[in-house]
């Protein structure tokens, strides 16, 4: 049921059987169907469920952001400080919006505009609001930036939003969240696309500004490893409805609902997986990939001036192995250079030194017709299913085309994509569809068995769960394993998360500033982590306390 707990007169925001209609066209009449949520003072209030769950579209209610008139409160109240905001006009709302409802978005790109520096961004929200001098807003501004803790707030102050980091960014939206003291802020996903350990930051950070600045928070995540960081209370949805309510500890310690006690099985595990006993480890034998001293380094032209110009060295001199059958992992934040080297042994980008060997062919210093023939030995999964599927053409162009190129007869492409798509998990009719109409962990699918159709021998996957649901990552891990297992693949797995890593990896290669710094077994690093940082990754994992005791017990 869908029922108010607390008293009334405790609640920073209550919200009272609300509905919020879906177009004509949908799957489901409404995205919020007869919700009740209170939020307490000082306290944070998270709010779980997976894509279509309806929890973003609440927040926007909140906010008045729904994209009308295709969304629409039909039905409900949202009550703060004695006004319903569903009937506040657009001015009064504007003021509520600006000063005592403030909201942290997913992507910190999208609230900030990439042609203001950052202070005057701020300073912008100080401007409209109060009556402070421009001396005044500008000490206010710099406060701001130090509560969250970002360096040299002097100088960020003059920077654009394009040159701070992700990490960076978020920290700027959550101190422009912050310029006006508001009662509520309202924080939708603003850490699903960091790397762990800035996520870990930003967690502390939300907890720790929660604590001294005396705000309510309402946390909107798919990640139960999330909640057990930083939730005092729960309010799980799925469908548009409340499925399960309660304090952290009731729901992650013992979960009523069934379709909560599947987002808590679907968190991945963070233990160290061994080696798959089925394939023997022949000493002597040849690795199917070997790097040896990759160096790769980015130079930008500086313009007209050279003083301007710039080297990254992308990857330093890294040496790894990744055996038959086999699956090694390549851990690290954004910047480390895991993403470089992996398109280094893909082809999409060309080295400045060092070697490739796939299956003992040397896959450095080729021209493009020389290496040919050994692309269909190694094929990539990419982070964004829908970026790298052409919206334009059918699932049965996308799937095929490798083949055809490779020389396979059109007939036979469709037939095998057919018998590839089912193995997948998804129907054969679904060759006449386009990308467009499938879910984002559909589309990964796809993505997986256009990588399959050319028969490779090693899959290159560039965090190829890390948009999706956790549920859904459970899926495809579970599906790559699987099909390694079944077609003998060997897999390279890029990510940031070592639980992800660990799901599926029986080795990891630690990789920061284009270095690697760590390498081994996944049992052997997770046991007795040498590297400083690789226990940052560790230890930044969310919920790692509540995981590793969930697991055990």
């Amino acid at each position: 049921m869908n029922h108010i707990t607390e008293q009334h007169g405790d609640a920073v925001l209550r919200i009272e059987d609300l509905k919020v209609a879906l177009p004509p066209w949908s799957d489901r009449p409404h995205a919020v169907n007869g919700i009740s949520i209170e939020v307490r003072p000082r306290e944070i209030l998270c709010i779980v469920g997976e894509s279509g769950s309806g929890k973003s579209v609440m927040g926007k209610a909140i906010m008045g952001l729904l994209p009308k008139p295709h969304l629409r409160v039909t039905n409900g109240r949202i009550m703060f400080e004695g006004r319903d905001l569903v009937h506040l006009s657009e001015d009064d709302m504007r003021a509520v919006r600006g000063g005592r409802i403030a909201m942290v978005f997913q992507e910190p790109m999208t609230a900030l505009s990439p042609l203001m520096k950052i202070g005057r961004q701020i300073d912008e929200v100080l401007e409209i609001h109060t009556d402070l001098v421009p001396a005044q807003r500008r000490e206010r501004v710099l406060a701001l930036l130090r509560d969250v803790h970002l360096p040299e707030p002097e100088r960020l102050i003059d920077s654009f939003p394009h040159q701070l980091s992700g990490g960076q960014r978020q920290r700027v939206v959550i101190a422009m969240a912050l310029a006006l003291e508001p009662a509520l802020i309202i924080a939708d996903e603003p850490t699903t696309a960091l790397d762990v350990t800035t996520q870990a930051q930003i967690l502390h950070l939300m907890k720790e500004l929660q604590r001294s600045h005396g705000t309510a928070v309402l946390f909107i995540t798919h990640d139960f490893g999330v909640v057990a960081e930083i939730a005092d209370r729960v309010v799980v949805m799925r469908h548009g409805e409340i499925v399960e309510t309660g304090t952290t500890q009731q729901v992650l310690g013992n979960p009523q609902a069934e379709y909560s006690k599947a987002l808590i099985a679907a968190v991945p595990r963070l233990a160290p997986r061994s080696r798959n006993a089925d394939v023997p480890d022949i000493a002597g034998e040849t690795p199917l990939l070997e790097v040896k001293l990759l160096q790769k380094t980015y130079r930008s032209s500086g313009g007209l001036f050279a003083r301007n110009r710039r080297t990254v060295p992308a990857v330093q001199s890294v040496s790894l192995t990744v055996k038959r059958q086999s699956s090694l992992a390549l851990v690290g934040e954004s910047g480390s250079g895991k993403s470089t080297l992996a398109r280094c042994i893909i082809g999409l980008e060309k080295a400045d030194g060092g070697e490739i060997l796939l299956d003992g062919a040397h896959l450095t210093g080729r021209t493009r017709r020389e290496l040919l023939p050994l692309r269909s030995q190694v094929q990539m999964v990419f982070q964004d299913p829908f970026a790298s599927l052409n919206p334009r053409h059918k699932v049965g162009e996308i799937v095929t085309l490798g083949a055809r190129v490779q020389g396979v007869p059109r007939e036979q492409a469709y037939t095998e994509a057919r018998e590839l798509l089912r193995r997948v998990g998804l129907k054969p009719e679904a060759i006449d569809r386009y990308p467009h109409e499938f879910s984002g962990g559909q589309r990964q699918r796809i993505g997986i068995a256009r990588a399959l159709a050319v028969k490779p021998k090693l899959i290159v996957a560039d965090e190829p769960v890390s948009a999706l649901d956790v549920s859904v990552q459970k899926q495809v891990l579970e599906l790559l394993d699987e099909l390694r297992a079944e077609m003998g693949l060997s897999l390279l797995f890029i990510t940031h998360d070592l639980r992800v890593a660990a799901t599926v990896c029986e080795e990891i290669a630690v990789m920061s500033k284009g270095q690697l710094v760590e390498s081994g077994s996944t049992a052997d690093i997770f046991a007795n982590p040498q590297h400083a940082y690789t226990r940052s990754l560790l230890a930044a994992v969310p919920g790692k306390e509540w995981v590793s005791t969930h697991w055990d017990a």
